[in-house]
C-alpha cells in the first residue's frame, strides 16, 4: 500500500486529511502530515520529511501531496522528487485528497495520476 505525506503551510494538511477521513469514514493510507510555519527552518522539515517516507514506505512507495507551488512546503516537498519510490503533487485541495483516499490499491504512478484528476476535476465555476 502507498504511503501519503502531506506538507502544507500551518495547519491545511491537518484540517484536510481530518475532513477526508471524517467523509470517508475512515482513513485507508498510512498518512503524515507536515506543517510549515512561518518560522519553520526548512532544513529541518526536509530532515523530518525524509525520515516521514522511510516510515511510510512500505514498499510500494510514498505520494507526497503539498498545497501551492512555488511556496516553501512545495520546495521542500521537490528535494523528495529524488527519493527512490516518490511521486510528489502540488495544489492539494479537497476533493484530489478524497479521490487519493479512494483509490488506496493503485500503484504509485496511478495514484499520482488520480490526485492530478482529482485535483482538476474539483475545481468547476458555479453557475445560477
Amino acid at each position: 500500500m502507498i504511503g501519503l505525506l502531506i506538507i502544507t503551510h500551518n495547519n491545511i494538511g491537518a484540517e484536510l486529511i481530518e475532513t477526508a477521513t471524517a467523509m470517508l469514514g475512515v482513513c485507508p493510507v498510512m498518512v503524515a502530515v507536515l506543517s510549515v510555519k512561518p518560522d519553520s527552518d526548512p532544513d529541518a522539515v526536509l530532515r523530518e520529511a525524509q525520515h516521514s517516507i522511510v516510515g511510510l514506505n512500505r514498499g510500494a512507495g510514498v505520494l507526497v501531496l503539498t498545497d501551492m507551488y512555488g511556496s516553501t512546503p512545495s520546495n521542500i516537498a521537490a528535494h523528495l522528487v529524488n527519493e527512490k519510490q516518490v511521486k510528489v503533487v502540488a495544489g492539494i485541495n479537497l476533493p484530489m485528497l478524497v479521490r487519493v483516499l479512494n483509490y488506496p490499491q493503485l500503484d504509485l504512478h496511478q495514484l499520482a495520476d488520480k490526485a492530478l484528476s482529482g485535483g482538476r476535476d474539483g475545481i468547476l465555476l458555479c453557475k445560477p
